[in-house]
């Protein structure tokens, strides 16, 4: 691995810790500092640092990075919202379906390993419903959009050109956005626990690493 890039995981490992730290404490202006620098030096690292990489596997990482930048940001708690922000994250989710679509076209042998993606968003679903209300309808579409972006993130070893360590990447690093994304519609439908915050944003910036280092090709 080049010292560009370690260096890079090890700057994002750096500032998430001090943004989990900073929630931990109930630290709002901390939070508010380290939680979008964490994303902006993984949105860094996908356009510039990660070498050599694929394109435009790469452009469609960082535009995915840069539309979680803008959710990050809409969900602090000075901002709170919640709606703007599940937009953003939900054309971020859109930019990976496509990226992990690249060379990749749907065919029927593929649709086995849906299953348990759609498995795994009805019990998210089932979970939060009664907390959702007019949200519901949102909801089920960013789920949808989540739940495609596993599918896709697991059928992608499939590409030409893809190497089976980004191939795990990219799919481990969707399954901890989805599992996020699960925690966090926990924790602000039904159960706001600080423990769940701090479990989400581990799962999180895990997941987008994860993913961001998949362009190494």
């Amino acid at each position: 691995m080049r010292l560009s890039t370690l260096l890079f995981v090890g700057a994002v490992a750096i500032s998430a810790g001090f943004a989990i730290a900073a929630a931990a404490r109930d630290d709002g202006p901390g939070f508010a500092l380290f939680k979008p620098l964490t994303t902006f030096i993984l949105l860094l690292g996908a356009g510039w640092l990660i070498l050599p990489g694929r394109q435009p596997y790469r452009a469609l990482v960082a535009l995915g990075l840069a539309l979680s930048l803008a959710g990050d940001v809409l969900l602090l708690p000075r901002f709170d919202r919640l709606a703007a922000g599940l937009a953003a994250f939900l054309l971020a989710y859109l930019a990976y379906l496509a990226a992990f679509t690249l060379g990749n076209p749907v065919v029927p042998g593929q649709l086995l390993p849906l299953v348990p993606f759609l498995v795994a968003g009805a019990v998210a679903v089932r979970v939060v419903w009664s907390g959702l209300g007019r949200l519901r309808v949102p909801v089920l579409a960013y789920l949808t959009v989540l739940c495609a972006m596993g599918w896709r993130a697991a059928t992608r070893g499939q590409a030409p050109g893809v190497t089976r360590a980004s191939f795990v990447l990219a799919l481990t690093g969707a399954c901890l956005l989805f599992a996020s994304d699960a925690v966090l519609a926990e924790r602000r439908f039904r159960h706001p626990r600080r423990a769940a915050h701090l479990v989400e944003l581990g799962l999180y910036w895990t997941g987008q690493l994860l993913v961001a280092l998949s362009i190494r090709s």
